[in-house]
């Protein structure tokens, strides 16, 4: 337990102190709901078969469907990269230090991925308080739904993230093989636009991809207790299944933990290989 608190308050005040970075995963966000939101929002409605938005009873808002989505880009951004300081750290020295001191492998990749964990739960809060600007009252049932929600989309993000650094020797490798994973991940995800209608090719990504059941939980919590029209509801992403299951808030919640505690495991077991 000491080894883990120490590398993951490490990771934390390293990643405060980056405040380029920090201000950076808050402005992308924010950008893509301001611009994208703003410009989308027309083309979307069009999408909502046998809904009439002339209906001054339903309410339909592109940049309200799309704040679930910039709350879980904003936790995957900053999670995404919080194992670069694993490569640097491999890059100066220091992971090898780490990797011959008498701790388990594992409290080394548990210390890792709470650390980035924690500072992207902390961005995801910060985006939460634009909540009232977008129009979406919070409660403190949502909140307290949305901070272990947080948390296990940021866990298995960085998970994700770390088993990627095991394999990398530099910077700019890790920085080519995020590039490689971020954009298809968010776009795949539903999180920017609605994915209903999608090829079965691009569904089977849809469904893989642990972010999509991330933003599943958010829209549930932040948008479902909304009284919309069952089409409009298909329309804002809100009736995901998998093999015909509809999924919950809690369904979601165990998928992406299940395959977080799955990308730690590899994690590890790769660290166990890497040479000190």
């Amino acid at each position: 337990m000491e080894a883990i608190l120490s590398i993951w308050k490490r990771d934390i005040i390293k990643s405060i102190r980056d405040k380029a970075s920090l201000i950076g995963n808050l402005a992308l966000p924010i950008l893509l709901l301001i611009i994208f939101g703003s410009g989308m929002g027309g083309v979307i409605k069009s999408m909502a078969n046998g809904v009439s938005f002339n209906d001054a009873s339903i309410d339909f808002n592109f940049i309200k469907f799309m704040f679930p989505g910039v709350v879980g880009i904003t936790i995957f951004s900053t999670a995404v990269i919080s194992a670069l300081t694993v490569v640097q750290d491999r890059e100066f020295g220091y992971l090898r230090e780490m990797l011959v001191a008498p701790i388990p492998r594992g409290s080394i990749s548990l210390g890792k991925v709470l650390g980035g964990s924690t500072v992207a739960v902390i961005q995801g809060l910060i985006i939460l308080l634009l909540s009232p600007l977008i129009g979406i009252s919070l409660n403190f049932t949502m909140i307290l739904k949305l901070i272990p929600a947080m948390l296990v989309l940021a866990f298995t993000v960085s998970s994700l993230s770390l088993y990627v650094a095991t394999f990398v020797k530099s910077s700019q490798g890790f920085h080519t093989a995020l590039t490689m994973l971020m954009l298809p991940m968010i776009f795949l995800s539903g999180s920017i636009f609605p994915l209903t209608g999608s090829p079965a090719w691009m569904e089977f990504l849809v469904k893989i991809n642990p972010v999509t059941y991330g933003v599943d939980m958010f829209k549930k919590i932040l948008l479902g207790s909304q009284d919309m029209p069952e089409a409009l509801q298909d329309v804002m992403g809100l009736n995901l299944s998998v093999f015909g299951y509809s999924l919950t808030e809690y369904t979601d919640f165990i998928l992406v933990l299940a395959i977080g505690i799955l990308l730690i495991l590899l994690a590890t077991r790769r660290m166990k290989k890497m040479e000190a």
